[in-house]
């Protein structure tokens, strides 16, 4: 395949590009050529998306967005993608969903040599499940090149796996920043052929006391890269971090503010004894098969946890004390319906990959407006309407002015009447996730289990929905009359030619 052009706007031409490395293409773009192309970029992006089909990547790269339904960017898109692929240093700000992890995830894969079993492109993430959730994604965008291989560090998994993983080769890392500072300590991490660092979400890292570990890792990156930042906020250590390990960077701002014309806020002032029950009053009026309520402390997030399981409803607890396999069961839960309302901390307002949203509820305000953005931005995405509550009592109604007052607008503060005598139990959620104990490892593949589920005397296809595959397990959600047959039959029957347990979560 030829070479594709690599002109300053990143925007396919008619023009033959020599050949020539990552860093001396990076170096023919000059300041003034930079500046020229972002104002022609700015230009043409600002009010208007770019066509993938027109980016100068591979016609591999092409034709598998087309595959996964990517026509058009968003707009944090439309303004960086033409830089990335160009070599150019970016300092991206937008909001969370908005695409960024296609844009450096393009800017990736495209200058990768494949054949060239090291590390290339180290992509830093604040928590383990954006970390999972990006990795997975830089793997979809690789399914039409060869033998690309993505590997994971985070905390909750075995080093000596990841050890093993990294001695086999792998062209990308991405990894929780403890993780890496970890691995780079027992020197089983080779950074000095990565030619790409990113940092996703970079403001959540240092609101987590990662700084120091930022530092400790891109001091033994080489120095000569391009480097991309992501941030949904920009305060001044932000700022900082970027300046100092930039070189010469476009500054891009958009998506910013979230589209509220989709999402119908109401705040309502309770009483501190009656919140537990106003929280279970707003479920059950809403009747919300998909939920995310979130509380401001750990042990809150226990404690509302608890309350509404023993009142009836579906709920599951996240939070940063979770190991692993429990973070990657209840998120998996919740994704497939078969947990209604997930508990959370402010951790679940970054990164988390929740479709169809149909309501947030601030058990208490957050801590500050930013983080009330993100919150109430879970909800009401893709331009689907959405719905946001927030209870807070007269010591906590400054917060609430405060919003006011940074987004200038009016809140009409309501009044939600609590039925004390209302004794009815939570709403149970529509499906139940079987557990099935095989999976990767054990060849087994989604369409294994449809099979299995819906062969003679099995049950209706409609009544099976989300199947998530891991290495030595799977998850199934099932309609929830359709349980007992579905057991029976995975149970009872055979799959790749052997039988594997099966219970119900």
């Amino acid at each position: 395949m030829p070479e594709p052009c690599h002109c300053d706007t990143g925007i396919a031409s008619n023009c033959a590009a020599t050949k020539l490395t990552h860093f001396e293409r990076s170096s023919t773009l000059t300041a003034e050529t930079i500046r020229q192309s972002t104002r022609r970029t700015r230009r043409s992006t600002r009010d208007q998306k770019i066509s993938f089909s027109d980016l100068l990547i591979s016609d591999a790269l092409k034709d598998n967005l087309n595959a996964m339904g990517y026509s058009s960017s968003t707009p944090i898109q439309a303004q960086c993608l033409p830089a990335v692929l160009a070599g150019k240093d970016v300092i991206g700000q937008s909001r969370t969903g908005s695409g960024k992890t296609t844009i450096f995830g393009l800017g990736i894969l495209q200058k990768l040599e494949s054949k060239n079993f090291s590390i290339q492109a180290l992509v830093i993430c604040p928590t383990r499940e954006l970390a999972d959730q990006v990795a997975s994604e830089i793997r979809r965008l690789a399914r039409a090149l060869e033998n690309i291989k993505v590997v994971t560090l985070c905390g909750g998994a075995p080093v000596r796996n990841q050890i093993d993983s990294l001695q086999n080769g792998a062209h990308v890392v991405v990894g929780t920043p403890g993780r890496i500072e970890d691995h780079l300590r027992r020197e089983s991490l080779d950074t000095s052929g990565i030619t790409t660092l990113v940092l996703d979400e970079a403001d959540r890292m240092l609101d987590m006391g990662f700084q120091e570990s930022l530092d400790n890792i891109v001091a033994q990156i080489p120095a000569v890269r391009q480097t991309l930042l992501f941030s949904a906020t920009f305060a001044d250590d932000t700022a900082l971090i970027a300046r100092r390990i930039t070189n010469d960077p476009l500054h891009v701002k958009a998506d910013i503010e979230h589209d509220h014309s989709t999402i119908e806020q109401h705040f309502y002032q309770i009483e501190e004894p009656s919140r537990q029950a106003a929280l279970a009053q707003l479920l059950k009026r809403e009747r919300a098969q998909s939920a995310l309520v979130f509380c401001n402390t750990r042990n809150e997030v226990r404690d509302v946890t608890r309350a509404l399981s023993e009142a009836g409803f579906s709920a599951q607890s996240l939070h940063g004390e979770m190991d692993q396999r429990d973070r990657d069961q209840t998120l998996v839960r919740f994704s497939n319906r078969s947990v209604s309302i997930l508990v959370a901390t402010d951790v679940a307002a970054r990164g988390l990959d929740i479709e169809s949203l149909d309501l947030v509820i601030n058990f208490q305000p957050a801590h500050d407006t930013e983080a009330h953005t993100h919150r109430v931005g879970r909800t009401g995405r893709a331009g689907e309407k959405g719905a946001a509550y927030t209870l807070f009592s007269e010591k906590e109604a400054y917060k609430v002015r405060k919003l006011c007052e940074t987004h200038d607008q009016a809140v009409t503060t309501e009044t939600l009447k609590i039925n004390r005598h209302d004794n009815s139990r939570g709403i149970p959620a529509e499906m139940v996730t079987l557990l099935i104990n095989g999976g990767k490892k054990q060849k087994l593949r989604a369409g294994d289990i449809l099979g299995a589920l819906t062969g003679e005397g099995g049950i209706d296809g409609s009544s099976v929905g989300k199947i998530n595959l891991f290495p030595n397990h799977a998850y199934v959600a099932i309609a929830r009359r359709a349980v007992p047959t579905a057991l029976s039959k995975i149970s009872g029957g055979k799959m790749k030619g052997r039988t594997f347990k099966v219970r119900a979560l």
